[in-house]
């Protein structure tokens, strides 16, 4: 099977604070921080608040991209998504997502849509699991 390339992102510590980050995605600046309540400046989301931003960017994009295929003109739709972590449950971590859609829509395109958000890549990744490699910079296999 052939890898597909995703553009990724790099985090650099920004020596303010012991968490804030500047993070780079694919050339574009954010600030990631912590909260002044976990010990960090508060300058900028947590890791787990963009964690949830992607799974509720994906879903939003999702919907509209299969609506748009369907040629059905839904209005505005708007995804939000909560993080928690749950002592005891296998596994720890659960997000809430809550989907908005535009009022008038037909049930049975409301159910079609909510079946769909269970299709969004990032969903589906959070539900299988993802492998994750870490290697230090320049002493990758291969490198010179």
């Amino acid at each position: 099977m052939a890898e597909i390339h995703i553009p990724s992102g790099s985090a650099t510590s920004t020596g303010q604070g012991t968490f804030q980050s500047a993070i780079d995605i694919g050339g574009v600046p954010l600030i990631a921080d912590e909260p002044v309540e976990l010990g960090g400046l508060g300058t900028g989301p947590a890791p787990y608040d963009l964690l949830a931003a992607a799974l509720a960017t994906c879903t939003t994009m999702t919907l509209r991209f299969y609506a748009a295929r369907k040629g059905w003109d839904i209005g505005e739709v708007s995804t939000h998504v909560t993080h928690r972590r749950v002592k005891g449950q296998t596994p720890p971590d659960h997000f809430d997502r809550a989907i908005t859609l535009a009022d008038g829509l037909d049930d049975a395109v409301k159910a079609e849509l909510l079946a769909i958000a269970e299709r969004c890549p990032v969903h589906k990744t959070l539900t299988a699991g993802a492998g994750v490699s870490t290697v230090l910079a320049g002493e990758e296999t291969g490198a010179a």
